[in-house]
């Protein structure tokens, strides 16, 4: 990467059970140069929970006096607890040439392209209903009435995958985690975020 040049910002949804942690896992593996977004939140850490790996852990007071100032770029309630991804971070990691990654729903998504126009947003989607029901089942962390509720949200998503520049099929892991490493290595190699060297090699002539 030259110096200078421009970061880029890359934004994943997927509904829950589509492989969004274990693709992104498997790609840092990989891929040099990566930042996650950590999204702030309001709840209390659970057991087995790193500050600052799985979630920056804030008070309520703290979240909601970051929302009055602009430092949350987009941000939901879920059982009365704030999530939201902090706005400095990531337009420091631009600023620097990085490729900053945003794992985040299809609501949040949304109103991010609205704010980073340029940005890239990819949707990873499951082979079908049926397996994102067996992998939600697989994980004995919800009960069956929340599972049927996660497959209903998991269609009104999928309905609004169109919208997004890529769409990913998570069926065999080694594929999806090329193919979103393939789309960030070819959005690096725009001509609009390739000036920087464009100028260089016209400088050496």
């Amino acid at each position: 990467m030259l110096e200078g040049e421009p970061g880029l910002l890359v934004v994943l949804s997927g509904p829950s059970g589509s492989g969004k942690d274990t693709v992104l896992g498997e790609l840092c593996k990989t891929a040099d140069d990566l930042k996650l977004s950590v999204s702030l939140t309001s709840r209390a850490k659970r057991a087995g929970e790193e500050d600052g790996t799985h979630y920056h852990f804030v008070s309520r007071e703290c979240f909601e006096g970051k929302l009055r100032t602009g430092g949350i770029l987009e941000y939901t309630q879920y059982n009365g607890n704030y999530y939201g991804t902090p706005k400095a971070p990531v337009d420091e990691w631009l600023a620097q040439g990085k490729t900053v990654i945003l794992e985040i729903e299809v609501e949040g998504a949304a109103h991010i392209r609205a704010i980073y126009p340029d940005c890239v947003s990819v949707f990873l989607l499951p082979p079908s209903l049926e397996v994102l029901t067996q992998r939600l089942l697989r994980r004995k962390s919800e009960s069956a009435d929340e599972i049927a509720r996660r497959t209903g949200i998991a269609k009104r998503e999928i309905a609004r995958a169109g919208s997004y520049d890529y769409v990913i099929l998570n069926d065999v892991l080694d594929c999806a985690v090329s193919g979103l490493h393939a789309i960030i290595r070819a959005e690096r190699q725009r001509a609009c975020r390739r000036s920087n060297l464009i100028n260089e090699v016209l400088k050496s002539c």
